[in-house]
């Protein structure tokens, strides 16, 4: 996809909505730039997937479910990043078809003792920043989230 075209498709909130609520697109968004952490971890509809005890601790808030239509193949990576094909680095796995439920959990992993090295950067035992949770949508499932920024605000 070109830059004019990924402009009007993705360029504003509203076009970057539109691809949320058909389930092509699911924002890990905070309204900051940086380098993010996220763990992807995929359940099924006979083993229900949760955050480990330890994330538990240091979530820090958690979205709504939103819609993920899978088309066999999932890409993660930035905004800029969305197109026809992969930027590199773009992180990809196999996810196989069908609508999946996305929980986004936002983690407080510095507040954890022994997370952050002596130069501020995260230790190799540090938490993602972000932990999300697939599963399969059921059938009666029908309410998604489709908000651009990920978390509601705290006074909303």
């Amino acid at each position: 996809m070109d830059h004019d075209t990924w402009d009007l498709q993705l360029g504003e909130d509203e076009g970057v909505e539109r691809h949320i609520r058909t389930g092509s697109l699911v924002p890990v968004n905070i309204r900051s730039d940086g380098a993010f952490g996220v763990l992807v971890r995929v359940g099924g509809l006979d083993r229900p997937v949760q955050l480990t005890e330890r994330e538990s601790r240091y979530r820090l808030v958690s979205s709504e479910a939103y819609l993920f239509c899978s088309s066999g193949q999932v890409w993660l990576g930035g905004i800029e990043a969305v197109g026809a094909e992969p930027w590199p680095g773009t992180a990809q796995f196999d996810l196989p078809v069908g609508r999946y439920s996305v929980v986004i959990h936002l983690i407080a992993w510095e507040d954890e003792a022994g997370s952050v090295n002596e130069d501020g950067t995260p230790s190799a035992a540090a938490l993602p920043d972000f932990v999300a949770l697939v599963t399969p949508a059921g059938p009666e499932q029908d309410m998604f989230r489709s908000d651009v920024e990920t978390f509601d605000h705290p006074d909303s």
